[in-house]
């Protein structure tokens, strides 16, 4: 078996499930596992719908009328998703009604995207002779924690899922055609997965059932050495590792979010990045170990709006408490640090725009001297970093002639990425030069 997730634009419309559809059709031999995102721009119009709802205005026509018309053109009954805009409309009046729109009631609304979407092409599915069955994600057993917006998936999804699926193995009768992005609680709460999570969903029920290979299919032709609005001729990459490609997510690539590609990880399943506009197209393989090559660097990121925080103290001077305080500080506030140098009686950090800041900052200031500084990027450099010494020449003789100081530097223990800081209004000339000499050699 393999698993096919399609997001949101490549369902967005008619024309746009039928090729789905002939994608699908071309994988029928290997057994597909199908998990959807919701269509098109269906989520944000139900954000939107729900904020309405919270000022008393209940319209939930645009949802109705972008359904119908992929119905139309299919010519296709509206029933299998009738009693859903029902119940859409139902919590709509009861937002407006008590006049809140909680993160709990947020998750149980924007679910109705991907309920919908699965209904939809699973229909178009069995009426093009391709036996499907739509499933919501706790049909087969997805149960997740009550992180409502945010939530993570249980241990106990991988054993239900197999439980509820492996009769695929030796008794495909149907395609699967599932949600992605949700799933419930251990009270049947309705629960959604966050950034990336149909992507996560794909990559725990490939996972779950030891499926050959995962394919996310995006509109992007696979994983790019380098942001395309930044330069004008980047690469796109035959294979990365996962390490690399969770590198390359977390640091500032928005292709796969990093925490999706774990479950895929562990059970050593290649996962594929493919373009659903030309699905002839080898896409980019992510797979356990790196293909040999000379390649010094497989990609460069940027991730902007960068806050560096540096704390001195010399009272700490000798003594093996300081980085123990410090952390201590970051655990209790909950706040996840990006980038770490360190030394006897300081160290410097990196974090996204927090509101809580202000408590860090004092806080830390209670052992230490504290420095805030903003309008940062870090740029990563991503690959086999292991001949670091010829890649940081090569960087800080660039970077020097460009008259650019780097604020900090940090090597993970990963060994696939170099990171370091320079100020946002620099970052993107310092990236032009980095992969023009990096990938072009000029």
């Amino acid at each position: 078996m393999i698993a096919l997730k399609f997001g949101g634009s490549a369902i967005g419309n008619a024309q746009r499930i039928y090729n789905v559809g002939e994608i699908i059709n071309t994988y029928l031999s290997k057994k597909p596992i199908v998990v959807l995102s919701a269509i098109g721009d269906t989520t944000d119009l139900l954000i939107q719908a729900g904020n309405n709802a919270l000022q008393g205005r209940i319209d939930g026509q645009e949802i109705r009328e972008l359904h119908y018309s992929i119905l139309s053109d299919f010519k296709l009954p509206s029933s299998s998703i009738d009693p859903l805009l029902l119940e859409i409309n139902n919590i709509l009046m009861g937002i407006s009604l008590i006049k809140e729109f909680s993160k709990k009631t947020f998750d149980t609304l924007i679910s109705y995207g991907e309920r919908i979407s699965v209904r939809v092409v699973s229909e178009y599915l069995n009426k093009i002779g391709i036996k499907s069955k739509a499933y919501d994600a706790w049909d087969i057993g997805m149960v997740t924690d009550s992180n409502f917006t945010n939530a993570e998936v249980l241990d106990s999804s991988f054993i239900n899922i197999r439980s509820n699926l492996s009769y695929l193995e030796t008794n495909y009768d149907h395609v699967p055609v599932i949600t992605g992005f949700i799933g419930k609680n251990e009270n049947g709460e309705i629960t959604t997965l966050g950034r990336g999570g149909s992507d996560l969903s794909v990559c725990v029920i490939g996972a779950a059932l030891d499926v050959e290979e995962v394919q996310v299919w995006k509109d992007v032709d696979g994983i790019l050495s380098c942001d395309p609005k930044i330069v004008s001729n980047p690469l796109t990459l035959d294979t990365l590792t996962y390490e690399e490609a969770s590198e390359l997510a977390y640091f500032g690539a928005k292709v796969l979010h990093p925490r999706a590609l774990h479950p895929a990880m562990k059970m050593h399943i290649p996962v594929y990045v493919k373009n659903y506009l030309y699905p002839e197209k080898n896409g980019t393989k992510i797979i356990n170990e790196q293909i040999e090559n000379e390649k010094l660097l497989q990609a460069i990121t940027v991730k902007r709006n960068v806050l560096l925080i540096d704390v001195v103290s010399s009272r700490m001077l000798g003594s093996y408490g300081f980085l123990a305080k410090v952390f201590g500080i970051l655990r209790d506030l909950k706040i996840s640090v990006d980038m770490v140098a360190t030394s006897e009686v300081s160290i410097s950090f990196t974090l996204d725009f927090a509101d809580d800041i202000d408590l860090l900052v004092k806080e830390l200031s209670k052992i230490a001297s504290v420095e805030v500084k903003n309008r940062n990027s870090i740029i990563s450099l991503i690959g086999n970093v292991k001949k670091s010494s010829e890649i940081l020449l090569m960087t800080f003789q660039i970077l020097n002639d460009l008259g650019i100081n780097i604020k900090m530097i940090s090597q993970g223990a990963s060994k696939v990425n170099i990171g370091f800081i320079v100020n946002d209004d620099e970052a993107d000339k310092c990236v032009e030069q980095l992969h023009q000499k990096f990938f072009y050699g000029v």
